[in-house]
């Protein structure tokens, strides 16, 4: 079985400030991979987009593997979690950007989607911090 955990962050404030996600991927419990990015920073960026773009990140990575098994995402993303469900409307101009490239992206895959407390994240959020860090810092050496 696959398990993916991904987590967003907009820093230092929501909306507008610096977009950036992490994720990383386990097999029956091993980590096989890892994925980080800064997204952007100002207009347009926000807590979903950073979101959204860490799940659609795994998503790839899952669709360029070829992975056929199982696949249980997880996420402390209530929004994203219930609108990848279907439980959810898709009413934002993000989440209408997002949700059907992610659906493309897992299509004819055995799919489900959990939302996990914060607590049950640290990995993926660690991760969304270190993509902040790295982008903050390569800003600054320029």
């Amino acid at each position: 079985m696959i398990t993916v955990y991904f987590d967003g962050l907009c820093y230092p404030k929501n909306p507008c400030g610096v977009a950036a996600f992490g994720y990383l991927v386990l097999k029956n419990g091993q980590v096989v991979h890892k994925g980080f990015r800064a997204v952007g920073e100002g207009r347009g960026m926000t807590n979903n987009v950073a979101e959204y773009e860490g799940l659609m990140a795994a998503a790839q990575w899952i669709a360029d593997e070829g992975i056929e098994e199982k696949i249980v995402i997880k996420g402390d993303s209530q929004l994203v979690i219930k609108q990848m469900k279907g439980e959810w409307k898709v009413n934002s101009a993000t989440s209408k950007k997002y949700v059907p490239k992610i659906q493309r992206l897992l299509e004819g895959k055995d799919v489900s989607f959990v939302w996990v407390p914060r607590e049950e994240n640290q990995e993926a959020d660690r991760l969304s911090r270190l993509a902040y860090e790295r982008y903050k810092n390569q800003k600054l050496a320029r």
